[in-house]
């Protein structure tokens, strides 16, 4: 682990170490931003579009992960990494972190009465939307945690960090 690390992390029994929840949840929050923005885009196009509800998440889930990914490896190739490297960087950060995410917020879209079949003009659609990604943030917050801890997940990416 490199110095900057230490900062955010405590040796403690075993050679493992502690991570704050704050970084877990910024770690969460990174992702979800990509995440989000595909989310939210494959839902309004597959909404506008009206595609079958499970086209709607398929494009969601899809953007979602182009998107998360994107927004990763543009931090890590402008420290100038490789773009093949970037996108091994990209995959192991975020992967398991992108996965929870879409199928805690596709499930709440899915599962809240109406949401789906709203419309885009509609607080319903809008709404739920919102709680499905919030919802997300606070589940997988701590798996992100979890896997941090085990220098797994986002910790991967903060060897690029300055």
């Amino acid at each position: 682990m490199n110095e900057n690390m230490h900062a955010d992390h405590h040796d403690h029994h075993g050679g493992s170490w502690a991570t704050s929840w704050s970084m877990a949840a910024t770690a969460t929050l990174h992702c979800l931003t990509g995440c989000a923005i595909g989310e939210v885009l494959g839902m309004v196009i597959g909404t506008s579009l009206g595609l079958h509800n499970l086209a709607t998440v398929a494009l969601s889930v899809a953007l979602a992960f182009v998107l998360g990914y994107a927004l990763t490896m543009r931090g890590v190739l402008r420290v100038r990494v490789p773009w093949r490297n970037a996108l091994k960087v990209a995959l192991a950060a975020d992967t398991i972190s992108i996965a929870v995410m879409e199928v805690i917020d596709n499930t709440a879209m899915l599962t809240i009465p109406g949401a789906m079949d709203a419309g885009i003009a509609s607080v319903l659609f809008w709404a739920a939307l919102a709680a499905s990604l919030v919802l997300a943030f606070i589940i997988t917050t701590p798996v992100n945690r979890w896997l941090i801890s085990r220098g797994k997940g986002h910790a991967v990416v903060h060897q690029y960090h300055h």
